[in-house]
This record gives C-alpha cells, structure tokens and sequence, in this order.
C-alpha cells in the first residue's frame, strides 16, 4: 500500500488530465448503456405499437439514440486523447525524477548494481508504471462511477433486479479479480523480476561475448540465459492463461445477468407491474453495465507486477547518498590545493581500511607521483578527491577547507579526472569528448587529441572526430579507448588533474611519447599521476608509494625510483 500511495503521489502534477480522462470514460460508458437501453426500449415500443395499431412518436428516442451514440463515440475518442496524454507526461516525468535521485548515489552507491539492471530499471519498470493508470487506476474509478450511476437507474425500476446485477457486478468485478490477484500475483512478480535479470544478463552476454567465446566453450553463460527467458515466458503464459479466465468469467457473469433480468422481469410484465418496453431495456442496460466490469480483473491481474515494479524503483532510489550535501555550501575557489590530511577510508563491511593516514598536498603547479600495486588504495583516493566517498578518518581539503563544505558538483569542475575505468558513450568522439568542454572548437579537440596520442588514428578515419566508437567504446581498442578518455580530461580547463592509469594498455614507445606530451601539457596545473608503471615518474616534484592502503615511502624521484626499481627518465612500466 505504501508503494501505490507514493506511486499516486508522483502523479500529481498530472492529477486534472487523469481525472478528466477517469470522468470521460465513465460518460463513454454511460452513453454507450444509454444507447443500448434506448435502442432496446425503442424497438420493442414500435413492435408494441405497431401490433396494437396504435401511434408512437418515434422522432424523440430516435433523437436519444443518435445523441447517445455520439456523445459515446466523442466522449471515449477524447478520453482516449487525454489519457494517453496523462499518462506519457507521467511518464517523461519519471525518468528525471529517477536520474535526479540517482546521481547523488553514483557511484558509491551503485556499485552493487549490475549496469544491465539499472537499465531494466531505468527502462521496463519505468515503462511498466504506465499501466497504473491507464489499467488500474482509471478502470477502476471509472467503474466505480458507472456502477453507482447504473445500479441506482435499474432500482427506479425494479429493486429486485438491482439487487441480482449488483450481485453480478461484485462477484466478477471485485471477488473475481481478488481471486485472479491471488493466483497471478507470482507469476506477475516473476515476471518483473525475471525481466530485469533477464535484461541484465543479456546486457553481460553482450559486452562479454569475445571473452566469453574464450572461456565459456560449453556455453554455460547462455545456457543460464536461456533458462531464464524460459522462466519468463513461463510466467508470461500463466499470466496470459489466468487473463483468459478472467474475460470468460465476466462475459458468463454479463450474459447470466441478462438471463436473470429476463426471468425476474418476465413475470412483471406478465402481471402489469412493469411495461413491456421496459424489460428488454433493462436486460440490455445490465448487459452493456459489464463493459465496465471486463477491464477489472486485467486491473487487478496487473497491479502485483507494477507495484513491483515501483518498490524496484523506490527501493533504489530510498538509499542513503554515501556522502551528504552541505545545507549551505560554500562558493568553490577558481584556484587552490587539494591536501590529504591523514586521511582513511573503509569500505561498508570492509574488514580493513583501503587507505589509512594518507598525508599530501597537491598544490598549483606540484606535481606528484602515486605509485602501488593494484589494490594498494591507489584509486581510493581519487574517490575521496571527487567526494563520491567521505573520508572515514581525516580530512581531505580544498583551498583551505574540507571539500565536505562545498557542493560536489562545483568541487568537481575544479577536477580534470582520467578516471581507471573511464566510460566511453555510444556516441562520436567529438561528442565523447566535448562532454568536458562544450563550446570546443575542432582545433581546441585536435590539439587534445594530440596530445593525447590519438589524433594520427582519427584522422585516419573517414569521418575524423564523428567517427562513432560503439557501445563503451567497442569499435576502439583498449588503447585507443584510454587515449580518448586522456583527451578528454586535458581538454578540461581546470586547475587540478588526476590521471589514474593514464598509459593502462599502450606499448612503452607511445607511453613514453604521450607522458612527455601530458607534462607539457600540463606546466602551470596541479597534476596528480597514479600508476603502477614508472614512466616519467622522473619529473614528478614527489613520488609517494602506497601497500595496502598506507604510504610506505616517500620523497624526491631520484630517490624513490632507487628502491622501486625505476630505470631514470622516460623509464617504462
């Protein structure tokens, strides 16, 4: 109950379109009971007539039923209109309201989360609160309406055959629909769930297929997908099955309604208690009563898969942020050191911390050298310099104060970041790269590019920088891939530059050519160079080595590349 009353909460911008929609299909409905009463009232009235030889007007229910059937036909073409209308701007209005929670929690707090996943997420559950309205909430106001209108209109007639429709109406439109909720409840949460895994999982075959072809020669991989598409289809199938039943046992309890009025009504006829006309316009107004109960069961069949499709969402979106925005942040200087003072972190559950007491000051223009092996806590600290993690001990600082006292997003525009995975997008490398600066000319992305190394292999290219690079940079190599990402932090005017890994995957040659280029191109700016390679650590002002989350030694490079084993300038990894 929770979940739906939040998912009507996130609706409420949208909340006069849906009730507009809700009431116009409750007239469409009315007209179109309307329509069949009269239609049946005035046939059987001119057969009455016509055998009694007597005179009927037959120019003012002709004139209802034209009336009825327009007003039936305008009335569900605008509802139709204004519903879809409702329901897309709920929602297009989602997706940001997801992104907007989500992106305090990236990456600290997704990384739990396969990329897969959230796109099932950000995509089919979304998709999937569509159906809120259009099939659980607007059905079942609609009917609400309608049943109250239509049960009150057959008691002025006769309460008898009030009461047996009303019967009907409740058994097939509530005690039916509890009865298909409880037995398509399963099968509608397997649904949702094995979509998403299904997604997730199709996701990973994808973008490891090549590894996969190495080391998965028994198929294992798509074995475990295939089992699961096969439990979703399942699931899909009994879903479809128990649908089936549902619409047979409404369309029985319509035409057994039919039945009933017939047999209560007859006898009333007979006796004079009720006219002639009047019993097939009952018959065909209960009948036409069961356009509105047909959707309920679907509604309620449908509603376990979409409220677990929101509690998917909600349970995202409801994580605490690993690091909190200040209530009032304070503006972020254009220029200033970053300082590590004793700083530590630790992972939730993490038995031990992946830095501890890491001390440093990167000041305009110093240059500093982390070096380690993977897991040492190399990267950790660039999680902390970003603050997509908050120092667990210590400090870290900018221009004097904690970073904890500016708004991260403005912290981060003073950062030029390499990143150890950086994420090429399914895109160009123009737009690849003027993710870091916008207004870019193409001489300004060049020279980037040149720096960086990689401007002989895009204008090798037919299309230069509009050559696309694929899905995470799938049409690149791996080198190629990091060479791009490099261009893409130098081409950020900022003060302060952190590469992490920046010649991860190039021959010793190029890695020499594009260091040397790197510190050129970064004379004047705060550079922080973590590596587990040595190349050009020569020029770094200090080199700091870390193990296991600590430094372990420090000091000038002619000093440290002595017991690191570093062979002098332009040394290779």
């Amino acid at each position: 109950m929770t979940d739906f009353l939040r998912l009507i909460a996130l609706m409420r911008p949208q909340a006069l379109w849906m009730v507009v929609a809700v009431l116009l299909s409750a007239v469409a409905s009315l007209a179109h009971m309307a329509l069949m009463a009269a239609s049946g009232w005035f046939i059987t009235a001119m057969a009455l007539a016509g055998a009694a030889g007597i005179a009927i007007d037959v120019f003012a229910p002709a004139a209802y039923i034209r009336g009825f059937a327009i007003a039936r036909t305008v009335s569900r073409y605008v509802e139709r209109l204004v519903g879809h209308q409702a329901t897309l701007k709920f929602v297009a209005s989602l997706r940001p309201w997801f992104f907007i929670r989500l992106t305090p929690l990236a990456p600290a707090a997704l990384e739990d989360q396969r990329s897969g996943d959230l796109l099932a997420r950000l995509k089919g559950d979304i998709d999937r609160l569509e159906f809120a309205f259009l099939r659980v909430i607007s059905p079942l106001a609609a009917a609400v309406v309608v049943l109250a209108v239509g049960l009150t209109f057959i008691s002025a007639f006769d309460h008898a055959i009030a009461l047996v429709v009303a019967l009907a109406a409740v058994l097939s439109g509530l005690g039916l629909p509890l009865l298909v909720q409880r037995l398509a409840a399963p099968a509608a949460r397997a649904v949702t769930a094995h979509g998403a895994e299904l997604n997730a999982a199709l996701v990973d075959h994808l973008e490891g297929r090549a590894e996969l072809d190495i080391y998965d020669p028994g198929r294992r991989h798509r074995a475990a997908l295939e089992a699961t598409s096969d439990t979703l289809i399942a699931a899909e199938g009994r879903l479809a099955g128990i649908a089936g039943f549902a619409g047979a046992g409404v369309g029985l309890a319509a035409q057994a309604s039919l039945l009933a009025v017939i047999l209560i009504g007859a006898p009333r006829v007979l006796g004079g208690s009720l006219p002639g006309p009047d019993l097939p316009m009952l018959a065909l107004f209960a009948l036409a009563l069961f356009e509105v109960v047909a959707p309920l069961p679907l509604a309620i069949q449908t509603l376990p898969g979409t409220l677990a499709s929101a509690r998917r969402i909600f349970t995202l979106v409801d994580r605490p942020p690993p690091v909190a925005e200040p209530a009032a942040p304070r503006p972020v200087p254009a220029q200033g050191a970053l300082a590590f003072a004793h700083a530590g972190l630790t992972y939730p559950g993490a038995g031990a911390p992946a830095v501890d007491d890491v001390s440093f000051t990167l000041e305009p223009g110093r240059r500093v050298g982390v070096v380690g092996q993977s897991g040492s806590g190399k990267s950790s600290l660039v999680s902390l310099a970003l603050r997509f993690r908050a120092p667990t001990t210590g400090a870290v600082r900018f221009a004097g104060k904690s970073v904890a006292a500016y708004d991260a997003d403005s912290l981060r525009a003073r950062l030029a970041v390499l990143a150890q995975g950086d994420h090429l997008f399914s895109a160009t490398i123009r737009e690849n790269l003027t993710l870091a600066a916008p207004d870019a000319s193409d001489d300004a992305l060049k020279a980037a590019c040149a720096k960086a190394g990689i401007l002989a292999f895009i204008e090798a290219q037919p299309k230069g920088l509009d050559t696309f690079v694929g899905a995470h940079g799938a049409k690149v190599s791996g080198g190629e891939a990091r060479r791009l990402g490099l261009a893409r932090a130098l081409l950020k005017d900022a003060p302060i530059l952190i590469l992490d890994e920046p010649t991860e995957g190039l021959d010793t040659q190029t890695e020499r050519d594009v260091m040397a280029a790197v510190l050129e191109a970064t004379e004047g700016r705060a550079l922080l160079l973590i590596s587990h390679r040595h190349a050009r650590l020569d020029a770094m002002d200090e080199i700091i080595v870390m193990a296991d989350g600590r430094i372990t030694a420090r000091g000038a490079p002619a000093e440290i590349l002595k017991t690191i084993g570093g062979r002098g300038p332009g040394a290779g990894g």
